[in-house]
């Protein structure tokens, strides 16, 4: 049995721009958390491949004899 081939047509009334900010807008929507994870990532390995990491103002040294430096920056494990 032959499968008869579907043709579709749309009708747009609006503008290219519209069309286009609303598709942008969409798109960035559906993937706002695929982003948030790979920044995420990203953050974690450049502070796993980096020497020194950036300090919260009010954290405090994890062990004894660990001293937070005035730049607010202490060495990476």
């Amino acid at each position: 049995m032959k499968r008869t081939k579907l043709n579709y047509c749309f009708h747009n009334p609006n503008s290219a721009e519209d069309t286009a900010d609303f598709l942008c807008k969409l798109l960035m929507e559906a993937n706002a958390g695929k982003v948030e994870r790979a920044i995420e990532e990203a953050t974690s390995q450049c502070a796993k491949d980096s020497e020194y990491i950036a300090v919260h103002e009010g954290m405090k040294a994890d062990a004894p004899g660990e001293e937070l430096v005035n730049i607010r920056c202490r060495r990476a494990r």
